[in-house]
């Protein structure tokens, strides 16, 4: 069962576009972003109980009361449970300053950055980040004991090992709005229907087939008009490609 936690606000728009999901609002922000509020009267532990995986980050906007709420959740998400966690965008960038918190010595966590985001993380520029992309992800995932999906050309995966893998899939047609968060929901469903397996086998399965729903959607239609809601077009032959 796929669960969908967002914003009141946001909550009607989500469930008719998806009825396959279960949704639940959260009390909001004066600009409509998740607030700390939602974690009043144990509403959020109540959501998170029992579920096999939370993924946090896209669409949740910058307000401090946002930023304290993703850094609470990361935080409580592993004191009991050790819930494993795919985090990106702006809850990347919540933890921009805290991250102390990405600790995943007891539980699977998985950070996917754009350069941006990584820099803001590690403290460095983007420039430095694009310079030396496998050394930046190798040391974050090293430090942290969490696997790095740093995205870009030649998106790597690095495991807290010290491994790195380069996908070979992907195009730059794929640099283009909400495909980041395609390839969060990817990956955060692909370790929960397969969890028991190496993460990073999981991880790079996940990263790789996100990229060839790309390459398939840029053979069709061209790289220019490629968008995220193509990726989850051309994922189903992605997979059958692979299974044949």
């Amino acid at each position: 069962m796929l669960f969908r936690s967002t914003a009141e606000s946001a909550l009607p728009v989500i469930a008719a576009s998806m009825p396959e999901l279960m949704t639940e609002a959260l009390p909001e922000t004066d600009t409509g972003s998740i607030s700390t509020r939602a974690f009043d009267y144990g509403l959020l532990q109540k959501l998170v109980d029992g579920k096999t995986l939370l993924a946090i980050g896209p669409g949740l906007s910058q307000h401090p009361d946002t930023v304290a709420f993703v850094r609470r959740i990361v935080q409580e998400s592993g004191k009991d449970t050790q819930l494993p966690l795919v985090i990106d965008a702006d809850a990347l960038n919540a933890l921009a300053g805290a991250t102390e918190l990405l600790d995943g010595r007891e539980r699977v966590i998985v950070i996917t950055p754009h350069p941006g985001e990584m820099a803001r993380l590690a403290g460095v520029s983007t420039s430095d980040v694009q310079s030396r992309r496998v050394e930046t992800a190798r040391a974050m995932a090293m430090g942290h004991h969490i696997y790095v999906v740093l995205k870009g050309h030649g998106t790597l995966i690095a495991e807290p090992g010290g491994q790195v893998f380069v996908s070979a899939t992907g195009n730059p047609g794929m640099a283009t709005g909400g495909m980041g968060d395609s390839l969060t929901g990817i990956t955060a469903a692909f370790l929960a229907q397969f969890a028991g397996r190496p993460p990073a086998q999981v991880i790079s399965a996940a990263v790789y087939l996100h990229g060839l729903a790309g390459d398939l959607a840029a053979a069709e239609l061209g790289q220019i008009p490629v968008t995220a809601s193509d990726i989850m077009r051309f994922f189903p032959q992605a997979l059958r490609r692979i299974a044949a």
